[in-house]
């Protein structure tokens, strides 16, 4: 007899259908467990290889769980919006809506005849007005609330403003991007324009300025996962970073709150650390550096003040604002021909490049304590994102510093004695010694104090 297993497998799937045997019950009694795929885009001709793939291991899974007594719900969902859907109505000549939604249907199609464990219930996809309003909805509660660090949790803007209007920005315990002093009389006093940008620094989601992957062809800002080597993946389009204005969210104001939630989850340790590293909360100071040039202040931000000693030179992000005002007419070419180079690389590739380049500025900064001068390079590895989009560079101590200083033959000052080492020539160095025990030298303020006595409490 001949088998016919197509017309088994539709009859027994159409079973499935039918039945909603993975249907799941929130009543059921039995212990919850999730399991959550990566959502395909719906924007090609249907799935390739590299989705069913990770699929069918989450199904395995999830087929497990529910043998082993959990109600398990495994969900199925489209990454509907966005630059794949466009991309593809454009080179298909088609309505986003309507190509969209004929690939669902053939997504959804080959899933089935996988035989794949999923609640269809649930089923949702991006594109879809019922399901983005809730991520307005989130975002809309973000921009209407400030963080209260008094109370540690966020409070309607509303509250806020009565705060300004009796007692002006004295007293306030509120978390704020930059720091705001005026009366009550002031506040009452400003047009609703200046109102709104003062409160612009105080909202959870605001209006900034950040640096993107800006894809002039495609018309769009680009992710880092859709840029290589300076190109588009979609199309092999030149890609650039750009300043722009953005949408941002006011992490750094509950960052604690997310680290203190953290250990709560049952996650693996590993997992947890980059989590930690995404949220990216650093402990440090603010230094001020003299600019004799340009008769202003710099300031850098810190994780180690102790080494203040040590620095031999400052490097400012290429986009920093400074730095067309403190270049000299001598490095001016120089510094716009590494300015164009650093456009093409995204922040992801900076981060990960480790061959070392930069452009000396021509400027020099005065040291806020020996009041030497010191000089002023720009390079990719300082990120504008990160405090200010400076940094003061202790070569002897940081790595990248360190490779950075023996490339282009600047000072390296030893200021940190590693436990259980003795001082020693950074010239026979292969390597910075970054280390957060031992004891302080060269610093004669600091002399013979143990970095752990000078780290930020």
């Amino acid at each position: 007899m001949e088998y016919k297993f197509s017309d088994i497998e539709a009859q027994i799937q159409s079973f499935w259908r039918e039945k909603e045997i993975y249907k799941v019950s929130e009543q059921s009694g039995r212990p919850p467990f999730y399991v959550l795929d990566m959502f395909p885009y719906p924007s090609g001709a249907g799935l390739h290889v590299g989705h069913p793939l990770g699929y069918i291991a989450s199904d395995i899974f999830s087929r497990y769980k529910r043998l082993k007594g959990f109600e398990v719900l495994h969900p199925m969902g489209y990454d509907a919006f966005g630059l794949p859907a466009e991309q593809y109505a454009i080179q298909t000549g088609q309505h986003p809506e309507v190509t969209t939604d004929i690939n669902i249907k053939r997504y959804r199609e080959q899933l089935e005849k996988i035989g794949f464990s999923y609640d269809w219930s649930r089923e949702f996809r991006t594109s879809d007005p019922s399901y983005y309003k809730w991520t307005q909805w989130v975002f809309a509660r973000l921009f209407e609330s400030f963080y209260d660090i008094s109370l540690q949790k966020a409070r309607p803007i509303e509250a806020l403003v009565a705060h300004f209007e009796e007692h002006g920005s004295k007293g306030i315990s509120a978390f704020c991007g930059e720091e705001c002093s005026f009366t009550a009389q002031e506040w009452k006093s400003y047009s609703e324009h200046e109102k709104s940008d003062i409160l612009m620094h105080y909202r959870l989601a605001y209006l900034g300025e950040s640096i993107v992957n800006w894809c002039p062809a495609l018309g769009t800002v680009l992710a880092n996962d859709e840029v290589s080597e300076g190109l588009s993946l979609r199309g092999g389009h030149p890609v650039e970073q750009r300043k722009m204005k953005q949408w941002c969210l006011r992490i750094s104001a509950y960052a604690e709150r997310l680290l203190k939630s953290l250990e709560t989850l049952e996650w693996t340790e590993s997992l947890k650390e980059t989590q930690r590293n995404w949220i990216g909360r650093s402990e440090g100071a603010e230094i001020n550096f003299f600019l004799p040039s340009i008769e202003e202040h710099l300031t850098v931000f810190t994780t180690r003040p102790d080494t203040i000693y040590g620095v031999s030179f400052i490097v400012l992000a290429p986009e920093s604002e400074l730095l067309e005002r403190v270049v000299t007419s001598e490095q001016q070419e120089a510094v716009a021909e590494y300015l164009m180079a650093t456009k093409r690389k995204t922040e992801r590739e900076r981060m990960a490049e480790r061959k070392v380049t930069g452009v000396f500025t021509g400027a020099y900064a005065e040291h806020p304590i020996t009041k030497e001068l010191i000089p002023i390079w720009t390079s990719d590895y300082v990120l504008a994102g990160y405090g200010t989009g400076a940094i003061m560079a202790v070569p002897a101590h940081d790595t990248r510093d360190f490779s950075f200083a023996r490339h282009f033959n600047l000072p390296i000052v030893q200021v940190v004695v590693p436990e259980g080492e003795e001082a020693s020539n950074p010239i026979t160095w292969q390597e910075a010694k970054p280390s957060k025990a031992g004891k302080l030298i060269n610093s004669p303020l600091i002399n013979n104090l143990s970095v752990k006595e000078q780290l930020p409490k």
